[in-house]
């Protein structure tokens, strides 16, 4: 069993008795006071979904902007040409290509984090599936990776949007800032992912669908906050 440092120890014993569910703001609170590190420690949420993660119409994905952006600059990639490789490098695509890319991650390139693709370039994404799929990288036209409206997409991106998708416990996760921010911007992001999450909630789900959220950061224990 891993040993817990005293400073974990000494986080978790600020924590709410018993694990209990506290309002966002006084989540953000407490969050912010384990900002003890020399760097600027990534905040995610966690939501537990009470879905069937083996059923396909159960599958809960998608992605959203979120109104604070996330603290950080995507490298975002895009496969495109002519006029729409022009608009992915006007709004500020960091890569724009064709087969070219195809090559170069093939061999094994992976300096991105975002990969979009206009519809007909899946000629040449398509066969890149099996290394990007794993890594989470393949462009889906149900996550808005696969679109014609390239110059958006890119902006959206460019400016805090957020991919998620449940994993096989039911759970999705999702980037919603840094610690350094303020604590109003981080409440906003969080009730904006909070409230788009529950508007997929899968039309065969009858029972509770949001089981429980929990706020944590980089190095900090999981704070769970009310619905």
């Amino acid at each position: 069993m891993a040993k817990i440092s005293k400073q974990m120890k000494a986080m978790k014993a600020q924590l709410p008795q018993g694990k209990a569910a506290v309002p966002l703001a006084q989540a953000v609170e407490i969050l912010k006071k384990f900002n003890t590190r020399k760097f600027d420690q990534t905040v995610e949420l966690s939501m537990r979904l009470g879905i069937d993660p083996k059923q396909a119409d159960q599958i809960v994905r998608g992605s959203v902007v979120l109104p604070n952006g996330i603290g950080k600059s995507l490298r975002v990639l895009v496969f495109a040409k002519a006029a729409k490789a022009d608009e992915a490098k006007e709004a500020g695509a960091d890569y724009v290509g064709e087969a070219d890319l195809a090559a170069k991650i093939k061999d094994g390139w992976f300096e991105f984090d975002v990969c979009i693709a206009s519809p007909d370039m899946m000629g040449v994404v398509g066969p890149l599936g099996r290394v990007l799929g794993p890594r989470g990288l393949m462009p889906s036209p149900r996550a808005g990776t696969v679109t014609p409206d390239i110059a958006k997409t890119v902006k959206e991106y460019k400016a805090g949007k957020v991919e998620f998708r449940n994993d096989k416990g039911g759970i999705v996760h999702g980037v919603v800032g840094k610690l350094s921010f303020e604590p109003e911007k981080l409440c906003e992001n969080i009730e904006a992912f909070i409230q788009y999450v529950n508007s997929l909630k899968p039309a065969t789900i009858k029972g509770i669908f949001v089981k429980s959220i929990s706020l944590s950061a980089t190095m900090s224990p999981g704070i769970y906050i009310q619905g």
